[in-house]
């Protein structure tokens, strides 16, 4: 069986943040996705096998359809720990909810966009 999480399959491009057509390049300029005012920027192409990552004008507009499920799980994880749980009253819940959302939210654009372009751009293992 194919190990989801080595080169050559759509989840290691996703996870690790790497260019979908090669699976060696980086996604993201920064390295740390908390370097705020830089977190989401991309290079216009991939370093080593030069895949386009602006593929077309707003093309990232279209992560929000892959961000909002991770948003959805983790509310719902979130909310089934602290809530129901840790039974906090609403404004302590609400309070950490935000924190958490807050802390997570770089990470989930990440993931959002390396799973929008993974979706339009297949790996290519022949180089």
């Amino acid at each position: 069986m194919n190990n989801p999480l080595q080169k050559g399959n759509k989840l290691y491009s996703i996870l690790y943040w790497k260019c979908p057509n090669c699976q060696e390049g980086d996604l993201f300029i920064q390295k740390s996705p908390y370097v705020f005012l830089k977190s989401l920027d991309m290079p216009k192409e991939c370093p080593n096998c030069k895949q386009d990552y602006e593929i077309e004008p707003g093309f990232y507009l279209g992560s929000l359809w892959t961000s909002y499920p991770i948003v959805a799980v983790l509310v719902i994880a979130i909310t089934a720990y602290f809530y129901l749980y840790m039974e906090l009253g609403l404004l302590p819940f609400f309070i950490l909810l935000s924190t958490v959302m807050f802390i997570l939210q770089p990470l989930i654009m990440r993931f959002g966009r390396s799973m929008w372009i993974n979706i339009f751009v297949k790996y290519n293992s022949k180089k």
